[in-house]
């Protein structure tokens, strides 16, 4: 249960911060993107702060066996760039830039109760479950083949 609590107040604690960095509003990401018109560089300040935590965060996770929390580290292992990647990231950025929401922004203006949120929140649990029936599908005749 302590886990739990504290998952939720991390979790409430990065809704927060998306909140008070302005990415919770569509209009913010999409002027970022818009490099010939209205050009907002904010959300650049945004994603360098989240770049020098993660490096931080990371730096750190490979020098443990275990979470602060207790429990095992799961740090991905590959450094292989394929076309899943490539082509999950254009599909991302797609989304991205059409929508202005990214899916943690979302989920927070989902809360908010921006209909355009929801929106995007429907999408992209219809994507998720979409790449499982795909994935479960090419592991089973994986399976057969073999």
């Amino acid at each position: 249960m302590q886990h739990r609590v504290t998952e939720f107040f991390v979790g409430l604690l990065f809704g927060v911060g998306l909140i008070l960095a302005g990415m919770t509003d569509p209009s913010k990401v999409l002027g970022f993107l818009d490099l010939a018109g209205t050009w907002d560089p904010s959300l650049a300040f945004v994603m360098g702060g989240g770049i020098l935590v993660g490096l931080g965060a990371f730096a750190m996770a490979k020098k443990r066996t275990t979470s602060f929390l207790g429990g095992a580290m799961h740090l991905p292992t590959s450094a292989v760039i394929d076309k899943r990647l490539i082509g999950g990231s254009l599909l991302f950025g797609a989304g991205w830039g059409l929508a202005g929401f990214c899916p943690g922004p979302a989920i927070v203006s989902l809360g908010a109760g921006q209909p355009k949120a929801a929106a995007f929140v429907a999408a992209m649990l219809v994507g998720m479950a979409v790449f499982e029936i795909i994935e479960r599908k090419q592991a089973r005749q994986s399976a057969g083949a073999h």
